[in-house]
This record gives C-alpha cells, structure tokens and sequence, in this order.
C-alpha cells in the first residue's frame, strides 16, 4: 500500500502538490506517463475511443521530440497533456537549476502548465520552485503496470483496491508496461465505469 497509495507524511512534504481531486459525483482521473511512443500511445488512444473516455498524457518532451505526430494525435483525440521533464529525471538526482532547466526545455515541446515528477520524486526546494509556474499532480493510486513482479491480474485489483472518489491514477504508456496493459486498462476501465465513476481529465486543474 505504501507504493499504491502514497502515504499521508509523503503527501504533507508536497503541500502544493495535487493528488486527490474529488468532485460532487464519483470520480476518477485516469493518467497516463512515459509516452508518447509508437509502441504503447496509439493503443492506448483506441481503448480510451472505444470506452469514450478521456485523459491526461504525461509525456516525456524527449519522446515528443522523438514523435511529434503522436503528441498530436493525443490532443486532436481530445486528451490533455502534461509535462514530465525533458529527460525523465528524477529530482533528487540533480540539482534545483539542472532540473528547471530540464522542464523548460520539455516545455518547449508540451505546451501544458500541469507538471508531474517522474517516480514521484522531487525536492521540497524543486516543489516549491516548479508550483510557481505549473500545477504539480502527484497521484492517489499508481497501478504499478510496470512492474514485472505483477500479473495483469494484480495490477487489475490494485485498481480495484485503492480508486476512491477523486483518485488521480496512473498507469503508464510505455514497453515495459503494454504486457499488463493490454489486459489491466479495460478491465479497469469497465469496472471504474460499472462502480459508477465519471472518468475525466485535470483539465481544470491546470494553472495559467
């Protein structure tokens, strides 16, 4: 649970941070991290298609870079992007400057004033200098699609266990994540949608 759900002493040292968004109604924020790449992004778009749901694209400005026609694709689809460095950096790696510089250049290619740090890992220092300019969106649920340790299946039930109104979700549209995507997304998807969920974006989330 610790990985699941991101304790409350971790979501106290981010006070800026976003990472439950409840609403009136029962809702759940599907996001996804890591693309776009060819290999996982255009699958992922046609699942979203298939169920009607929209949501929010946390890219790595290196890939967009890489395929700028996907990074398109997932805003014409009527998806909301996001930021999530240029390198895929973690914080506590670098420095406060080499970090901002990372975003910026991402910035030049994700035009998105929403921000998450890749593995949920920045300094306090760099939190507070990157709320100025963005919306920093942690997450209440990581599905840990990545993880070869799980089955499709775990990963199923860890979507099962944990979403509560205004979870912000993270699964992730990369390689190493499609063997327990393909199965996992729309197994969650329609269960999310039979236990009543709207599925949205963090469109209003996003600071101008």
């Amino acid at each position: 649970m610790l990985i699941e759900r991101p304790p409350l002493l971790y979501r106290l040292f981010y006070p800026d941070a976003v990472f439950l968004a409840p609403g009136e109604k029962k809702v759940a924020y599907l996001t996804f991290d890591d693309g776009p790449i060819p290999e996982a992004t255009p699958w992922v778009l046609d699942v979203l298609d298939s169920y009607r749901v929209k949501a929010t694209f946390f890219m790595v400005g290196d890939n967009v870079r890489k395929y700028p026609y996907l990074y398109e694709e997932v805003i014409k689809r009527g998806h909301k992007v996001g930021n999530h460095t240029m390198h895929h950096l973690q914080g506590l790696k670098v420095t406060t400057e080499e970090y901002l510089s990372d975003i910026a250049i991402a910035a030049d290619y994700i035009k998105s004033r929403l921000f998450r740090p890749p593995h949920g890992f920045i300094g306090l220092s760099q939190a507070k200098r990157v709320a100025r300019d963005y919306r920093l969106v942690m997450y209440d649920l990581i599905t840990r699609d990545y993880s070869r340790r799980l089955t499709s299946q775990e990963v199923f039930e860890n979507v099962r266990k944990y979403t509560r109104n205004g979870s912000i979700i993270v699964f992730h549209d990369s390689i190493k994540s499609m063997p327990r995507l393909k199965d996992a997304l729309p197994r969650s998807i329609e269960w999310l949608q039979s236990q009543g969920y709207e599925l949205a974006m963090l469109d209003k989330l996003e600071k101008y």
